[in-house]
């Protein structure tokens, strides 16, 4: 609640996502939202493709509170450029350039939230900081976790070095 979805896009190893909110999150947020992904990915909510119009894109977001949405539109997306929106379930849509996947239940559960950082909106210092939460995700649950052994590996060889150049 009072929290403002902005943008997310896929990276090669996973994803993030910007928020707009007035308290920072916490590690146990980064659980707890894993946790309801687990369970939006286990109840297999399909997602539909929608092309809307501009006009009734921003009458959507902006009533709902998403200023920076309704802002993108007017702003950031030239007006003949199709506008799509993906609805997974019947509560949840969002603005995605695509393509998703037929359902939630067919993105898997070899996901994980790692961290959290600021962001500024548009990428712009002198607009709203935003929160990001990024996250790994892969096919199966052993690249995740060769991933993750390979990150854990890394950042004991950098803290090695870190010694080594004090010493």
């Amino acid at each position: 609640p009072g929290t403002q979805i902005t943008f997310g896009p896929a990276t090669e190893t996973g994803f993030y996502y910007d928020f707009a909110r007035a308290e920072p999150f916490t590690e146990g947020d980064l659980e707890k939202i894993e946790q309801k992904m687990r369970e939006i990915v286990k109840r297999d909510l399909p997602i539909r493709r929608e092309v809307w119009s501009h006009e009734d894109a921003v009458k959507h977001f902006e009533p709902t509170g998403e200023k920076f949405k309704a802002e993108w539109i007017r702003e950031g997306i030239k007006s003949d450029e199709v506008l799509t929106i993906y609805r997974q379930g019947e509560t949840w849509l969002d603005m995605c350039l695509g393509p998703h996947l037929p359902s939630t239940g067919k993105l898997g559960t070899a996901f994980k939230l790692t961290k959290v950082s600021g962001a500024y909106w548009r990428g712009d210092a002198k607009n709203a900081q935003l929160q990001r939460i990024y996250g790994l995700a892969f096919a199966t649950e052993d690249e995740l976790k060769a991933h993750l052994h390979m990150l854990e590996e890394a950042g004991a060889l950098l803290t090695s070095f870190q010694v080594i150049g004090a010493w």
